[in-house]
C-alpha cells in the first residue's frame, strides 16, 4: 500500500509520522511505502533533514521518478 502526503498539508513523513502511519495501517498485513510529494527540488531541500529513512520523495516537477532514503538493511 503506498502511503502519500503532501509536504504542503502536514511536512514531510518524518520519524515520528512514519510511526504513526505504520500503526495507523498495519491492520492492512501488508508491505507499505511512504512517500512524501513536493512540487519542485527547491522545496526538497527545505525538508531533507527531516525526511524519514526507509520512506520516498516525489517531485511533481520530475513526476517519473522517486527518490528513495535508504535506511539501515540487516
Amino acid at each position: 500500500m503506498v502511503l502519500i502526503e503532501a509536504v504542503t498539508s502536514h511536512g514531510p513523513i518524518d520519524a515520528q509520522r512514519r510511526a504513526v502511519l505504520h500503526a495507523l495501517f498495519s491492520i492492512a498485513n501488508t508491505e507499505l511505502v511512504f512517500v512524501t510529494a513536493f512540487l519542485t527540488a527547491k522545496d526538497l531541500a527545505r525538508y531533507t533533514a527531516r525526511i524519514a529513512w526507509e520512506t520516498d520523495a516525489w517531485l511533481a516537477e520530475s513526476p517519473s521518478h522517486l527518490i528513495h532514503f535508504d535506511g539501515d538493511h540487516l
